[in-house]
């Protein structure tokens, strides 16, 4: 119980204390009533109703295999496959696919390619393996492909093809990892335990991280912190992933997860553990001094906390003014200066963006120029503002605008309304506990993310893309995770 512990005890106690009071004043009794209000408008509204009942999901029946893959595994059997994989590890998807998506915060691209193709190899392997095996409706199935197929389309049209090549081909291949991790997942125990585990390596990732910063370990470029206006911050922590944005990126996604499995596990020291791991990765996420990550990570909590309990916004002045009083003046003026043009890292960005719409605007928005830094660099310095040399665009969305053009802009906004409107369908029908937190962890995590990418470009590191779309997966799952079967095997 998360009251066992005197430290969880005590805060939950003034808390709660804070919020007794609240509640029976007149503010507290307006607020709440505010919230109901709103809460009413909410479930009524048809704007809302039709969000959260997509016709997509109106088919939860499981379909049986068709002519294509009946007519293959008639060939896998006749070349006796069957007999030959009977028990392989090969045939073990969940351990493939789930290996790819949770090591992948810790090694090189390529060991995680070379995972995330075994795990294509083994889904495909068991579904001709087992004949008769009925599959489930995949709602994200659609616009996932489309995407990849802008992607493929935006590589072999490239500006510079060879240079896109690499590039158009991993990323096709990880953005297929959302089907195929969510077929690899079939029951609810592999579904806890890889997002156990993922939290867990995020944890790990982050105590590197902190022990980076403290003995001052890899590598800082010069170009991270402007050293005119934040002379007190000489370290910012990278980890695993090399670059303070992309590692404050990666946790954005991690730490509502890991938020979610405190709230939801039973037991003091389960409890424990998961709340070590969200501190590690809160300290770590500050030791970042990536003030989009910040800005990123808030507005995910904001998210998690209006769909957990709205009322419970009535605390943020009191957890803003605590916060404002706990953490050093290095990291409140870091925070304080988003926006401040003064500061080269502003700046810089500010004329890439300028630069890159320009480009645009010339006739680049209808097909792209190809994805990869070189085919960027083939338009892009024709364009630039005051000659900045740049790889990306460093904006999520803009960067998918010149790669693949409209289309692909499209179609992965597409993928995105599936995904929230499949998780504000389950959010809405869904009666367990633990599953609502975890879904409202998966909205609130990419939510986070998607205003982080608004600064940054986040598949810009190719580890980071692969787990944006293994969390994509990893939400289509939570969203069903009360109709899935227990399970007793793991792997």
């Amino acid at each position: 119980m998360i009251r066992e512990s005197l430290l969880i005890g005590t805060l939950w106690y003034v808390l709660q204390t804070i919020w007794s009071a609240l509640s029976r004043s007149a503010l507290g009794r307006g607020f709440d009533a505010l919230c109901r209000w709103f809460g009413r408008q909410w479930r009524e509204s048809g704007i809302i109703g039709w969000f959260c009942s997509p016709r997509y999901l109106g088919d939860p029946t499981e379909r049986a295999p068709g002519r294509l893959r009946s007519s293959l595994c008639a060939l896998y059997e006749a070349l006796r496959l069957n007999r030959l994989l009977k028990g392989s590890i090969f045939l073990r998807c969940f351990l493939w696919c789930g290996a790819a998506a949770v090591l992948s915060a810790v090694l090189p691209t390529m060991a995680v390619l070379g995972l995330v193709m075994v795990g294509y190899g083994s889904v495909a392997l068991s579904l001709l393996h087992e004949r008769g095996r009925m599959l489930a409706r995949e709602p994200l199935a659609l616009p996932v492909v489309a995407y990849m197929v802008c992607y493929l389309a935006a590589t072999l049209t490239s500006v510079n093809v060879r240079g896109s090549l690499y590039v158009g081909l991993i990323s096709i291949v990880f953005i297929g990892f959302t089907i195929v991790l969510s077929r690899a997942v079939e029951t609810r125990s592999q579904l806890d335990l890889l997002t156990a585990l993922l939290v867990t390596i995020a944890a790990a990732v982050s105590c590197y991280g902190i022990l980076q910063y403290i003995f001052r370990w890899g590598y800082q470029s010069a170009a991270w912190v402007d050293e005119d206006m934040f002379s007190t911050i000489q370290f910012r922590v990278g980890s695993t992933m090399q670059n303070p944005n992309m590692l404050g990126q990666y946790l954005i996604l991690m730490i509502p997860l890991g938020g979610a499995k405190l709230l939801s596990v039973k037991g003091i020291w389960r409890k424990l553990w998961y709340l070590g791991c969200c501190g590690a990765m809160c300290l770590c996420m500050i030791l970042t001094f990536s003030r989009g990550a910040w800005l990123g990570l808030l507005f995910a909590g904001l998210v998690f906390f209006v769909l957990l309990e709205p009322r419970l916004l009535f605390l943020a002045p009191f957890g803003l003014l605590a916060l404002w009083a706990v953490l050093p003046d290095t990291v409140i003026d870091r925070f304080t200066s988003i926006g401040n043009m003064a500061d080269q890292s502003t700046s810089y960005r500010v004329s890439i963006w300028l630069g890159t719409i320009h480009m645009l605007r010339d006739g680049y928005w209808l097909a792209g120029i190809g994805p990869g830094t070189e085919a960027f660099n083939v338009i892009y310095p024709q364009y630039s503002f005051e000659t900045i040399v740049a790889p990306h665009a460093h904006n999520l969305f803009l960067q998918i605008l010149c790669d693949g053009g409209i289309v692909a802009l499209l179609a992965f906004l597409w993928v995105l309304l599936r995904y929230f409107r499949t998780l504000g369908h389950a959010l809405r029908a869904e009666k367990d506990g633990a599953s609502r937190l975890m879904q409202i962890a998966c909205a609130s995590g990419v939510l986070g993310f998607l205003v982080q990418s608004m600064t940054d470009y986040s598949f810009y590191n190719y580890r980071v893309m692969l787990l944006f779309w293994a969390y994509i997966a990893l939400g289509n799952l939570h969203a069903r995770r009360s109709h899935l079967p227990e399970g007793g095997k793991i792997l």
